[in-house]
């Protein structure tokens, strides 16, 4: 099986694929994101869906690149008997998504084959596959998908081969598109159109990139990621492209990040905004306003890609897992947690959005107000926190200073913009939490605010407590935590999100994961604030180093095993990433914009 960063990603801001180095599918989701899965290899084994092109012999060398500023991603491959390439893309469209693969001979004679494993329902279901007119058809229920090709293909135990012969400039296209089964399927695009309208269509998206300095290469990569992720009907930005990818091989950590998560929310605008990429920004505004509408006693902490709130998560025990990492889940039951962060995350982001982009909206107002009569009623309750602990409510630390952050965007929202509100009473509320967290969440023995109220234990979430203007990055006590969490979190140079507990008591969970990428960034933003700016930048050169040939990045690193973990690509580690970059690159960046919102 292949390692996560073994895997690049394709897509049209609909459906997304993953594409390993050996030139496999082994991870596709039809229709969309929240869809069930053709492919699902990357979870399981080859019986449960692949899509392999690639030669016949044996390769000696592979070497593959994204075409600049775009998602069409070439692989090459070197045999005994020459160099093939193979160009994977999947055209932006607004219909049937569909996915073009084009071998094309670049040396010698290279003998190819192809082997064609299609599953639907997360790889449960076989279809029936059948040719007709020429054109490959599998069906099963709802789904049907369709594959144009001059290759003769065959079918041999359920899996549907071919092998055809390529020499030095020669092309060879396979064109697969999804439909409904109940309806014919179009006719199949022009594959050399469906390439070069691809790669067009990404350049002239990259080209509004303002992005500059010496990170800007690994900066659009991590842009054009993110608007990968971005489902385009709705300006939905999903977490990740897969579900149940482990946070230790293995392990039971394995969660479903094809959701969007509000917490996200504010740095995903910081990072679209930085690179000049405003409609995106705008799109995902618009997208939080809409899911978020109605009793704010309602808010989730996330949502589905059209704003779906019915999240059930259920396991889908015919699938072993990747790696043996048990179970495999679909869905995600943190959406029934409360968490009183989010609050302070959405009033954040709307008040980003309404200065940095001159959004302004009364509705928009109006249900802001409503939260923060809602938050007043609730901030003094334990939460299951940031990190969605599965074990018993707590009073967390990093909960109750995202409740003071709702409340100081709703005063600035008043004292900069004149919309109105009680200013006084949050004024006053806003003190008392202040108080609060600096009386209860601070350890003054070891000059460190804790993962909760009373607890020993260190959080990395405790890094934004500078980053959103809590307190300044060289306030004491600010200074003291980052100095506890260098001390007891950091592993090879990166930050643990926290120590787990063998006997779950920290999370509810058995103990073992990596380091967490977007905790590893925020400390660098942190050495910023604090003017430690060679450590930063020593830093984040660590984390960037950590990413895949191709540029992509996982939630988390096994700095043991020396590979990455989690969910892939993680839009969260992209995004900080981005934020990071500007804030060594620029004289005023996202973290100290925040700090001093």
């Amino acid at each position: 099986m292949h390692r996560i960063e073994d895997y690049a990603l394709i897509g049209d801001m609909q459906t997304a694929a993953l594409v390993a180095t050996d030139g496999s599918i082994d991870w596709l989701c039809l229709p969309h994101f929240d869809s069930a899965a053709c492919f699902a290899a990357l979870l399981g084994t080859r019986d449960h869906g692949r899509w392999q092109i690639a030669p016949a012999e044996p390769v000696t060398a592979v070497r593959r690149r994204y075409r600049p500023a775009s998602l069409v991603l070439e692989t090459e491959f070197t045999t005994a008997s020459g160099v093939i390439r193979l160009t994977d893309c999947m055209p932006p469209r607004q219909g049937a998504p569909d996915l073009v693969r084009v071998i094309e001979g670049v040396e010698g004679d290279v003998a190819v084959e192809i082997e064609l494993i299609l599953r639907f329902d997360y790889g449960s279901i076989v279809p029936w596959v059948r040719t007709i007119d020429g054109v490959l058809r599998a069906v099963a229920g709802p789904d049907a998908v369709a594959l144009w090709t001059p290759v003769p293909l065959h079918g041999v135990d359920l899996t549907t081969r071919g092998s055809f012969r390529v020499r030095a400039g020669e092309q060879v296209p396979f064109v697969m598109l999804w439909h409904p089964s109940h309806i014919d399927p179009p006719g199949a695009p022009d594959w050399a159109d469906a390439v070069r309208d691809t790669e067009a269509w990404w350049q002239e998206w990259a080209s509004q990139c303002t992005a500059d300095g010496p990170w800007r290469d690994i900066v659009l990569r991590s842009a054009i990621t993110l608007k990968a992720l971005t489902f385009t009907p709705t300006g939905g930005i999903v977490a990740a492209a897969t579900t149940s990818l482990p946070e230790m091989i293995g392990g039971v950590r394995n969660w479903d990040y094809r959701y969007c998560w509000l917490r996200d929310a504010t740095f995903t605008l910081y990072a679209l905004m930085t690179c000049g990429f405003y409609s995106e920004a705008t799109a995902w505004r618009d997208w939080l306003l809409r899911a978020v509408a109605g009793d704010p006693r309602q808010l989730q902490i996330m949502y589905g890609a059209r704003g779906e709130r019915r999240l059930l998560e259920i396991e889908l025990p015919w699938l072993p897992g990747y790696e043996q990492s048990r179970p495999v889940r679909i869905g995600n039951a943190a959406v029934n947690q409360f968490q009183l962060d989010v609050v302070g995350e959405v009033m954040d982001a709307l008040h980003v959005a309404r200065r940095n982009a001159r959004v302004t909206d009364d509705d928009a107002w109006a249900l802001q107000t409503a939260m923060l009569g809602s938050l007043e009623e609730r901030w003094r309750e334990p939460d299951e926190g940031i990190w969605e602990v599965r074990g018993p409510r707590r009073h967390f630390t990093h909960s109750k200073v995202m409740a003071w952050v709702a409340f100081d965007r709703g005063i600035k929202a008043v004292e900069r913009f004149g919309l109105p509100g009680p200013v006084d009473h949050w004024r006053t509320i806003r003190q008392t939490i202040h108080d609060e967290v600096c009386q209860r969440g601070f350890d003054s023995a070891r000059q460190t605010f804790t993962q909760s109220y009373g607890s020993p234990e260190l959080d990395a979430s405790l890094l934004m407590i500078p980053l959103v203007g809590f307190l300044p990055a060289r306030d004491p006590r600010a200074l003291g935590t980052v100095a506890a969490i260098e001390q007891d979190l950091m592993v090879s140079g990166c930050v643990l999100r926290y120590r787990t507990a063998s006997d779950g008591r920290v999370d509810g969970l058995p103990p073992g994961e990596g380091v967490f990428l977007a905790c590893s960034f925020w400390l660098a933003d942190n050495y910023v604030l604090q003017g430690r700016h060679e450590e930063a930048r020593r830093l984040f050169d660590r984390l960037v180093g950590l990413a895949n040939d191709v540029g992509l990045l996982a939630e988390e690193y096994d700095p043991r095993e020396k590979r990455l973990l989690g969910n892939f690509p993680q839009a969260f580690s992209h995004v900080s990433l981005i934020n990071t970059a500007h804030n060594l690159s620029r004289a005023r960046g996202p973290a100290a914009d925040r700090q001093d919102t």
